[in-house]
């Protein structure tokens, strides 16, 4: 895939041999701790990103507490939606999907949210399930499987939970890119109760020295419990096995092993990160303390504080699969939703109803595309 643009840019779209330009995909990606958009044009059997914008909301916050998405949660994301919904004005994008994922799938507010969400900024979302957030991430990350892979496992941390993927690469490469889109080969999945804000806010009232053992604890017994991780292990024990790593946490990870002094995408997206180097980037990010991580350039005051909740998961993982070697993605569930959008099976298209039968107000369903964004709303 080519490389994602700085927020707020945009370069010239190229013709179609017919003369006319490429139309727009975009994919909203609302999760517990980010909201995050990507608009890109089709190119061959992949994309070519146009923009991208990635906001903080903390939608999550305090959610593992209250079981419901807070009034201040709810005014940040409703602003990042603003935000990404004029960036969606500005290139006329042709058809949007809109996918929120643990925080709305938890909150008993969730669907309410969802509804105010709408009628504020003319967004429909769908809260998608665990297994689908899993699928789309397996094939926003497809082309990161090495060529003489057996299985991977995919890994995908997020704010609220951790989808890991466990896939069928000798599969994947013999049902080729359509087959992946009908049918993504995963042999066994699960979602656990662990995200980087979660995990941080269920240890938070303890000095980050001591919270650490604790979370790195947790996750160990929160992996553990999931019955299919042995057959994980014995197939990373495999040379011709590896994992992928889909999250924040995982690219930080990488761009302070790589030292960088800026984030570079092309540097980090498919990068391979051993044990050995993952660990000694988060006994750094421990030993630096928080004033020490906000001053890091790929971590910065957003990141700084969720970091090392995100490193006991990787930790755990790692512990779980000692022989895998883990590629750095920059990419995943929006990817994966694009795809899908641009090459997936077509859905076939709703009868349309007479005037009689069409209800006053009526909306369109979060799970179809939403056609351009028209001024207004």
């Amino acid at each position: 895939m080519a490389d994602k643009k700085a927020p707020g840019t945009r370069e010239k779209r190229g013709a179609q041999r017919n003369g006319k330009t490429a139309p727009l995909f975009a994919a909203v990606d609302l999760g517990t701790n980010n909201c995050r958009l990507l608009v890109a044009e089709p190119r061959g059997k992949t994309f070519r990103v146009v923009d991208s914008h990635s906001q903080i909301a903390r939608l999550g916050e305090g959610l593992h507490e209250t079981g419901r998405l807070s009034d201040a949660a709810i005014e940040r994301a409703i602003d990042a939606l603003r935000n990404i919904r004029k960036k969606l004005k500005q290139h006329g994008v042709g058809r949007v999907r809109c996918i929120a994922t643990e925080a709305c799938r938890k909150a008993a507010n969730g669907a309410e949210f969802i509804r105010r969400v709408h009628e504020e900024t003319g967004l429909t979302f769908k809260i998608i399930g665990a297994k689908e957030e899993a699928r789309l991430a397996t094939i926003g990350c497809h082309d990161l499987i090495e060529p003489n892979a057996s299985s991977v496992l995919v890994v995908d941390i997020g704010g609220g939970s951790t989808e890991l993927s466990w896939v069928d690469a000798r599969a994947a490469r013999e049902n080729g890119f359509k087959g992946l889109l009908e049918h993504a080969p995963i042999l066994d999945w699960t979602s656990l109760p662990l995200g980087v804000v979660t995990l941080s806010e269920a240890f938070g009232h303890l000095d980050e020295v001591e919270a650490y053992p604790l979370m790195l604890d947790h996750a160990r017994q929160t992996i553990a419990s999931w019955p299919g991780i042995a057959a994980v292990r014995e197939a990373m024990a495999e040379s011709e096995a590896h994992m992928i790593g889909t999250s924040g946490t995982v690219t930080c990870l990488a761009g302070v092993h790589l030292k960088l002094d800026r984030y570079r995408r092309d540097k980090v997206d498919g990068t391979w990160l051993s044990q050995e180097d993952g660990l000694a980037a988060i006994k750094l990010l421990r030993d630096v303390g928080m004033d020490g991580r906000i001053k890091l350039p790929t971590i910065g005051n957003e990141r700084a504080g969720l970091m090392l909740s995100g490193c006991a998961i990787v930790d755990a993982v790692w512990e779980a699969c000692p022989a895998g070697r883990l590629r750095v993605a920059d990419r995943g569930l929006r990817e994966g939703l694009l795809l899908s959008m641009m090459y997936g099976p077509k859905k076939p298209k709703p009868r349309r109803r007479g005037r009689r039968g069409r209800k006053s107000g009526q909306t369109q369903t979060g799970g179809d595309d939403q056609k351009g964004i028209q001024d207004g709303g």
